[in-house]
């Protein structure tokens, strides 16, 4: 099968991933085998590719956005049939057996395995999953507007849930690219009032034709103060802005895994006022069941810019000069 692997961390203009020849992959036990038909293209791939997350498997292959049918099951793996169309997402596996699972937080597993980090991922034609961790795909949503919803979405509806966004508050959204993009969606459904800040004009454009009442530079300061805001571009001189545009007692979620560093905060004026500042750290299962009900009750839909398989590279490189508005996938066929 064709993969691409992270050969040697770094910019990603270097030249980082390869596209590789390498064997079908077998399920173990408890196991399937994914016939890949799409995958999504996070900020996280880059994040592994360029080196901002260590190395934890040498030439991994990268994907956590997964879209595809079962192909093959392993020893003892009843949950899924051959043909069924399954997703595959970032969180792989977890101990089942540390404080933060037994309490039901598996986001915070001391052991948590991830897809396209710890284990190979979907920038391929296969992949392997724990029968467990993956999900039955909802009918009526295709295969390319799926797969940003495994990872992009998850972690946008997981942040919006942590900032406890009050009914009909006013949520500010700090970047505008394939995870705010689907957050916004769920936020405005569900009655908020939206106010979006972000450098891209084709980003502000695609915010206003989702319901943003106001849009603005990356910086800029929204007119009334807000209830929530959730940060997704990973600028670490964003909280502060983010910050200062809080009402008393409003909560600030950054929801990415990276983010630069953060300027000095001043108490008096970002976080008195029982104003918060939270991270928000992958997924439970229970958070991707939900939003996949949640994502095809409300009518979610990601705006998606195609690219075959064997242009991954390329998806990654305008990901990371901000050229893609919306989320990229990949193909296989």
């Amino acid at each position: 099968m064709r993969a691409w692997e992270v050969v040697a961390p770094g910019p990603i203009d270097g030249g980082p991933l390869q596209l590789a020849d390498r064997p079908d992959p077998e399920p173990g036990p408890g196991e399937i085998r994914v016939a890949v038909r799409t995958c999504g293209v996070c900020r996280t791939d880059l994040h592994v590719a360029e080196g901002d997350l260590a190395v934890h498997r040498p030439r991994v292959v990268p994907g956590h956005e997964v879209v595809g049918t079962v192909d093959k099951c392993g020893e003892g793996a009843t949950r899924f049939s051959v043909g069924d169309r399954v997703g595959v997402a970032w969180l792989a596996s977890t101990c089942g057996r540390c404080r933060f699972c037994r309490r039901g937080t598996e986001n915070l597993c001391v052991g948590a395995a991830f897809t396209g980090w710890d284990r190979d991922g979907g920038y391929a034609e296969a992949t392997i999953v724990d029968e467990r961790y993956a999900y039955r795909m909802p009918e009526g949503m295709d295969d390319e507007r799926a797969a940003p919803l495994l990872c992009a979405g998850i972690i946008g509806y997981r942040a919006l849930k942590l900032t406890e966004l009050p009914p009909g508050g006013r949520l500010g959204i700090y970047g505008f690219g394939g995870s705010a993009h689907l957050t916004a969606q769920i936020a405005v459904a569900q009655g908020a009032e939206l106010y979006v800040s972000t450098r891209s004009g084709a980003a502000r454009a695609l915010a206003i034709e989702l319901g943003a009442t106001w849009v603005g530079d990356a910086s800029s300061l929204p007119p009334v103060p807000l209830d929530a805001a959730i940060l997704f571009a990973p600028a670490g001189d964003l909280v502060l802005p983010a910050l200062d545009a809080l009402d008393r007692g409003g909560v600030l979620a950054v929801a990415g895994i990276h983010l630069s560093d953060v300027p000095r905060l001043e108490y008096q004026r970002h976080l008195f006022g029982e104003r918060v500042l939270r991270s928000v750290t992958a997924n439970t299962r229970r958070d991707g069941e939900e939003l996949l009900v949640l994502a095809a009750r409300l009518g979610v839909r990601a705006t998606t810019q195609p690219y075959p398989l064997t242009a991954a590279d390329v998806a990654l490189a305008d990901l990371a000069h901000d050229r893609v508005t919306g989320a990229a996938v990949l193909h296989m066929g």
